[in-house]
């Protein structure tokens, strides 16, 4: 199934845009809201913390639950997911702490961690909407290529091409970790709805396989097109990978 595209002309048009689909999900009652990390929802969590402060949105009725984090990094570490969510929204929005839900990559037992945050998901889930960002290989979440669409919640060995990508976050290659957990690709497709960001050129290419080929673990994000309600928020050099079916 074709998801619906927006095409953004500007960075700033690609934020505003993202926060509106955002605020119109949270802005009723209570909401179960999947978030992302990375450099694509940046400004989405500008826009929603200077709505937030200025009144015009509310988190108070908010759960959320991140995607993944990595393995091995304390909480303190600035690339860890957990810091980078309450630097970028946590810290600055009206969310009660008690419903922020991140795995623990901290933990000693990573798989035990994977299996608790999955039954976290079962009691308080569906998501009702999710964020995503898609990888250069199509990785969603960390569902590296291969992953089955079937996989829940799980522990990762990460792909080469993803600590590559990721290395710009990191002083070397060798700090970034070798292993994440993840919510599986099956919990994605449990969602109501879907937002999946994509912004610059570097992603044309997965976006053209996601959603011109058939579906495959080969390509994580190509399990979206099993999903009725899809929106792909783009800039114009992301959309170049999606040119039949814009």
């Amino acid at each position: 199934m074709l998801p619906r595209i927006i095409v953004c002309e500007t960075r700033e048009a690609f934020d505003r845009a993202a926060a509106d689909w955002v605020s119109a999900r949270i802005s009723g009652e209570k909401t179960v809201l999947g978030l992302a990390t990375g450099s694509s929802p940046v400004g989405l969590y500008r826009e929603l913390v200077g709505r937030t402060q200025a009144g015009e949105l509310s988190f108070r009725h908010v759960r959320t639950f991140n995607l993944d984090e990595y393995v091995g990094l304390s909480s303190e570490h600035p690339q860890c997911y957990r810091r980078f969510m309450n630097e970028h929204l946590f810290n600055h929005v009206d969310i009660e702490p008690t419903s922020v839900h991140i795995p623990d990559g901290s933990t000693d037992d990573p798989q035990r961690e994977a299996a608790h945050y999955d039954e976290l998901l079962g009691a308080f889930g569906p998501i009702d909407a999710q964020v995503l960002g898609v990888g250069t290989n199509g990785h969603i979440g960390f569902n590296e290529p291969g992953t089955p669409f079937t996989a829940r919640t799980h522990v990762v060995q990460l792909a080469e091409e993803t600590r590559q990508s990721n290395s710009r976050f990191f002083d070397s290659l060798d700090e970034v970790p070798t292993q994440a957990i993840t919510m599986g690709i099956a919990n994605i497709l449990e969602s109501r709805e879907i937002l999946l960001l994509a912004y610059g050129a570097a992603k044309a290419k997965a976006l053209q396989r996601a959603f011109s080929e058939t579906p495959t673990p080969h390509v994580p994000a190509s399990a979206l097109q099993l999903h009725a309600n899809v929106t792909l928020l783009l800039d114009r050099e992301a959309a170049a990978g999606m040119k039949g079916a814009l």
